[in-house]
């Protein structure tokens, strides 16, 4: 399974691929929204996108969210942020919500749990 990490803080997304890498996964990584679009357009074989919600640019983790759903509705959705005041309304149907910090095991079984429950619908 492929997954997409935009996150512009670059330790963070570095040490949430190498766990996700470890775990069996193939990872792509984006520091911000344009360049996951751009990378979503190229690779079609993406299965998961986790996002953080505060990025540089003019499309925020949300908006990223939603539209990936909009463009590509079968891709899964985990949306990360540090940040207190997130409205969860705002998120688009069947993406998931992580705060941060969070643990490590914590966001590896959320997204096995993702990927058990697509492989059931199929």
């Amino acid at each position: 399974m492929k997954i997409l990490v935009v996150e512009d803080e670059p330790l963070i997304r570095l040490g949430l691929t190498d766990v996700l890498i470890e775990a069996g996964y193939e990872v792509s990584e984006a520091a911000h929204a344009a360049q996951a679009i751009a990378i979503l357009e190229a690779d079609p074989g993406i299965h998961l996108v986790l996002t953080d919600v505060d990025m540089p640019g003019d499309m925020d983790g949300i908006l990223l969210a939603q539209y990936v759903r909009n463009r590509w509705p079968p891709i899964q959705l985990i949306v990360v942020s540090g940040k207190a005041g997130i409205d969860l309304d705002t998120l688009p149907l069947g993406s998931r919500f992580i705060g941060k910090p969070y643990p490590q095991d914590q966001m590896l079984e959320l997204v096995r749990s993702l990927f058990s429950t697509e492989a059931g619908t199929r």
